[in-house]
């Protein structure tokens, strides 16, 4: 186990907490969607660094529905621009369900683009050529942001051809208003085929956290889309992503994000991580309950609302290297000559999750592999609310369990009490005024002087 599973515990508790919640109804309307195991509930997160952690049914793989129209809309925007797809789509909350019929009075523009109307004049906005086909792209698009190659569940996608009159109804309504670029049925049926890709949580989470790290995938490192995409794409989802619920969700949970009906439900954090959940019992808006609940308790827990904790300007992590240092014994007392490794990792700054998430995954990166005993310099560290002490707690702990000696640079007690930090972490925690000196008792540790 490393220190970094704390993350991963508030995962795995949040699974066991509502894994039993039995509300909700699986989307009967599409046949297929009928069939998945209600009991499946997957949790996954990605931070910026392209750490992944998940608890549950996170691998997965279900269809992503309407998750899969913030990404589509980003295609858009990056291939004609905010100016020519506002042309064709609005951009306002239309406080009404996911298949309403929400057309802009005089224009014939749907609302937005999270609702089905608004997705299907955007998918149609996809360049389509000969050579390279709008579906084509799509997936392609749906891919990078994912990380990896996605496919298409071909049986889902028959199903909704089969069942999806409605979509075509709204599709002919808009072709008369003017505001439908293509044939309604190509439109329509390429629409279906994208709502039939198939992913897991953890892609999902890796889709949502390449909105929040600006449209650059953290996992792979490529760019998908601008900046000034993402930002416009995250816009939407935080006034429109989740129909006519989006402001209590705003209010309550406080996080960009994108529901559907398949049972997939993404936020995204900017600057901080992508979160995804997945479970097919729905509620009457067509949001995954067990998703919804999950989510509202994790962003109260780790105070991820993007009002209340914007995310913190800088680097939290300073330094993460390996000293050898030559251990000093007492007074007549023998010690090896061989030098010993020790991890070093400096922190400043104020720390709440997503950077003590940062710092517990330095301390991993100085594992056993490259030092036995490890020191945590927190000098310059400004601050630390209560859950990024609760998480370096854990870590620390963790630590302790695995035979690895810490010792902690903290003139300032930023993790509290040393009676505080035992009964927290299961370790007497040395403390030092400088690197040098916990280093050199880390040495004296390992080497058996201590």
């Amino acid at each position: 186990m490393s220190a970094s599973e704390a993350v991963t515990d508030a995962l795995r508790e949040l699974h066991r907490r509502f894994a039993g919640v039995r509300e909700g109804r699986r989307a009967d309307y599409i046949p297929e969607l009928a069939g998945a195991d209600p009991d499946d509930f997957g949790i996954a997160l990605v931070s910026m660094d392209g750490h992944t952690y998940s608890a549950g049914a996170a691998d997965t793989p279900f269809t992503l529905q309407s998750v899969s129209k913030p990404f589509v809309y980003a295609l858009a925007l990056a291939s004609l621009g905010l100016d020519e797809v506002g042309r064709w789509v609005g951009a306002e909350p239309s406080g009404e369900a996911f298949n309403a019929i929400s057309l802009e009075p005089g224009t014939g523009r749907p609302a937005n683009a999270m609702v089905n109307a608004g997705a299907i004049v955007t998918t149609a906005l996809v360049p389509d050529s000969r050579g390279t086909p709008a579906f084509d792209r799509v997936l392609t698009c749906l891919s990078r942001f994912a990380g990896r190659k996605l496919d298409v569940d071909e049986g889902v996608y028959a199903s909704e051809a089969a069942t999806g009159d409605r979509n075509r109804a709204l599709a002919y309504l808009i072709r008369g208003t003017g505001t439908l670029p293509v044939d309604p049925v190509a439109a329509v049926d390429t629409y279906f085929r994208q709502c039939a890709v198939r992913a897991t949580a953890v892609d999902l989470a890796v889709m949502a956290a390449t909105l929040a790290h600006g449209g650059v995938n953290p996992v792979t490192g490529e760019k998908v889309v601008s900046p000034e995409v993402a930002a416009q794409v995250l816009a939407v989802m935080a006034t429109c992503g989740m129909y006519d619920a989006s402001g209590d969700w705003l209010l309550r949970v406080g996080l960009p994000a994108k529901s559907g009906v398949s049972g997939g439900l993404i936020a995204a954090g900017p600057a901080r991580f992508g979160l995804a959940t997945y479970s097919p019992l729905l509620d009457a808006a067509g949001t995954s309950v067990r998703g919804h609940a999950a989510l509202g308790a994790l962003s109260e827990r780790l105070g991820l609302h993007l009002m209340r904790n914007p995310a913190l300007p800088g680097s939290t992590v300073t330094l993460v290297t390996t000293a050898d240092v030559l251990p000093t014994a007492p007074s007549g007392q023998r010690v090896r000559a061989s030098r010993e490794r020790v991890g070093v990792v400096a922190a400043q700054g104020a720390l709440d999750f997503t950077a003590a998430e940062r710092v517990l995954y330095a301390l991993d990166e100085s594992g056993p592999e490259r030092a036995g005993a490890v020191v945590l310099d927190l000098r310059e560290v400004t601050g630390a609310d209560s859950v990024a002490l609760a998480l370096l707690h854990a870590g620390l702990s963790r630590l302790a369990r695995e035979g690895r000696r810490a010792a902690v640079v903290d003139p300032g007690d930023r993790l509290g009490p040393p009676d505080l930090v035992r009964e927290r972490t299961g370790q007497d925690l040395p403390r030092f005024g400088s690197r040098e000196e916990a280093a050199a008792h880390c040495a004296e540790v390992v080497a058996g002087t201590d």
